[in-house]
């Protein structure tokens, strides 16, 4: 019986020196070097609501028995403000990288550093599809991180998180790369995502904020959850640093992002298609249905087709394709390997541009509008259905923060005319706007005509 404890003791010890043998050593330095360029993120926007317990907090019960009609039993909305906190790092040259839902409608955003140095941010742009939104600050001596290859991560590797957990500022935790190459559904994102999935903690508050490896760089920007109770639970998912860094430097330069487009409906390949289509094994996307006029329609792809490599990149599952093929700017050229009636066959394609939803997707650099008014515009797209029967005008794409238009302008208000001093300035495009702007001058008061959701309005704005 001694000689069993000793046994199961000396595993014990074994087992505990093995795996402290196996731990990283330098996540102490790794976070000394980096945390600095970590940053913590608040986001102020404004929200409506209405009570749905009657008037006056009188139950609508009470007030139907009386007679009351309605529309005077209605609360009207009120308007609250409402904070949201995240994390984020800069990147180079004053830009800071945070995820999209961080900063989504906000009309302030200030950034932390942990030398307590705090700047309002300005939004360059964003990038739902990837969740992702760069920002700028106005200051100097900012340090920023070192950034690393995502694609070089293998499954295994320890990774680093820095980040405010539920506002607990640059906390840090640890843990390795469970599986690469993850596409999850949330929200419109996920499509044109290879996640990293790991088991490092995170937890609301942790969106936006770096991903280290033990070389502390960069290897992603930490993004979602699979949660069912709101908090960590074993799954964390990281958009890879690689994709962050072509959308960050496409909104940097360009103010948008394009992504390559094929033009095809697709679904995964069971064994019993695999043995129908004259395959060995499942694997690939196979082409259910293709968009006429688009690039795999010119390039003579045919429902039916498997797709088993495009670009010199394997495509195990369907959902693998959309990761490819967006990472490649439109109009380049790219080959694909496809299984068709048995026999592999090498198809050549001009890549399209993917469609954007206009009203879901305003890169903020790419309205172009005076700012001395406080606002950026964008021209109504017609051939966007959302926006086929908009009056004529502008719409507003972006509120610059603490500036004189902040509270009074929303982004998605209509602009039709300006007006001052008996001048009106009828507002049809953004050229037009742009002319009545550079009409005034510094001090001018304009009335600015506006419609929000069908009714017309009038707010007086100072020109800075």
């Amino acid at each position: 019986m001694l000689k069993l404890k000793n046994f199961y003791l000396t595993l014990f010890i074994f087992s505990s020196s093995y795996i402290a043998s196996a731990l990283p050593g330098n996540i102490s330095e790794l976070v000394e070097e980096s945390a600095p360029a970590v940053v913590n993120i608040t986001a102020k926007k404004e929200v409506t609501s209405r009570s749905s317990y009657g008037y006056g907090g009188i139950p609508d019960e009470m007030l139907e028995r009386f007679g009351i009609p309605r529309e005077f039993r209605d609360m009207p909305q009120q308007k609250r403000e409402a904070i949201s906190y995240g994390s984020g790092f800069i990147l180079k040259d004053n830009y800071i990288m945070t995820n999209f839902h961080v900063v989504e409608d906000a009309s302030k955003v200030t950034v932390s550093l942990s030398d307590r140095r705090e700047f309002v941010a300005e939004l360059i742009g964003v990038d739902p599809l990837s969740d992702l939104a760069v920002l700028e600050v106005k200051g100097s001596n900012l340090p920023s991180v070192n950034v690393g290859d995502s694609d070089a991560l293998n499954v295994g590797d320890w990774v680093v998180a820095i980040g405010s957990p539920f506002s607990f500022d640059f906390s840090v935790t640890a843990g390795i790369v469970s599986a690469k190459g993850r596409s999850i559904q949330n929200n419109n994102i996920g499509n044109y995502v290879p996640f990293l999935q790991t088991d490092v903690a995170i937890n609301p508050g942790n969106s936006g904020g770096p991903l280290f490896n033990l070389n502390g760089e960069v290897v992603g920007i930490n993004s979602q959850i699979y949660s069912r109770s709101g908090g960590y639970q074993g799954l964390a998912f990281a958009i890879p640093i690689n994709v962050a860094i072509d959308v960050a430097n496409q909104i940097i330069t360009n103010g948008e992002v394009s992504r390559g487009y094929l033009g095809v409906r697709m679904s995964e390949v069971d064994s019993d298609l695999a043995d129908a289509l004259g395959m060995q094994k499942p694997y690939g996307a196979l082409i259910n249905d293709v968009e006429e006029g688009e690039s795999a329609d010119l390039a003579g792809l045919l429902p039916g087709d498997v797709i088993i490599e495009f670009d010199n990149k394997q495509i195990k599952f369907s959902s693998d394709l959309p990761h490819v093929v967006g990472q490649i700017k439109p109009d380049s050229q790219a080959s694909a390997k496809v299984i068709r009636d048995g026999q592999e066959v090498i198809i050549d394609f001009i890549l399209g541009e993917l469609p954007v939803n206009n009203e879901t997707f305003i890169p903020a650099k790419a309205q172009t509008s005076s700012d001395p008014i406080g606002f950026k515009v964008a021209n109504i797209d017609r051939e966007n259905p959302s926006m086929t029967n908009m009056p004529d005008g502008v719409i507003v794409s972006r509120v610059n923060p603490n500036s004189n238009a902040s509270g009074k302008v929303n982004r998605g208000d209509i602009v039709t005319m300006i007006q001052f001093k008996g001048q009106k300035f009828q507002v049809n495009d953004v050229v037009s706007f742009n002319n009545a702007i550079e009409s005034f001058t510094s001090g001018d008061k304009v009335a600015v005509h506006l419609i929000r959701g069908g009714n017309r309005f009038i707010r007086s704005i100072t020109l800075n």
